[in-house]
């Protein structure tokens, strides 16, 4: 049958809250990840803090810290409403790939790091310079094919490069 599909609001609720508690647990800031997983569950594109603050059952000012944390991050879009004081808040397109790809610069900034505590550390052959050295390593590697990644993923979804 061709059916629509039936929304249910409490394991949508409950859902927001599980993924949250993930993020947080990772280091997200608790509610820039409630924000981030409402606005990632909204079926519509953009949402007001007070739509945000309603279906997260907290005040509309306990939004803007998570709000200007995303916004920061560049997964977050703030729109004026015209007419109105009030802005919509949407996630970008990509918004994922765009974290990760506007992170780039930190990994050259740690590789760059690394080299310089192998120097202080008495180079790779020390127990510290070799822990320092699979850090940088690693990090290099993730700024050499970032972009690779995102051509191949971008492939995969059928989209152009």
């Amino acid at each position: 049958m061709g059916g629509r599909a039936v929304r249910d609001e409490e394991g949508v609720r409950r859902f927001v809250e599980r993924v949250s508690r993930f993020l947080a647990d990772w280091g997200f800031p608790p509610m820039a990840a409630r924000v981030l997983v409402t606005l990632m569950a909204a079926e519509e594109r953009a949402l007001t803090a007070a739509d945000l603050a309603e279906r997260l059952g907290v005040s509309p000012a306990a939004i803007s810290g998570g709000v200007r944390y995303l916004m920061h991050l560049g997964m977050v879009a703030r729109e004026p409403v015209p007419g109105s004081r009030r802005d919509l808040y949407r996630l970008y397109d990509e918004a994922w790939w765009e974290v990760a790809s506007t992170k780039s610069g930190l990994y050259k900034d740690l590789v760059d790091m690394m080299n310089e505590g192998l120097d202080a550390l008495g180079g790779e052959e020390t127990h510290a310079g070799h822990t320092l050295a699979e850090m940088r390593d690693y990090f290099a590697f993730l700024e050499k094919e970032l972009p690779l990644l995102r051509d191949k993923w971008r492939a995969s979804r059928g989209r152009a490069t």
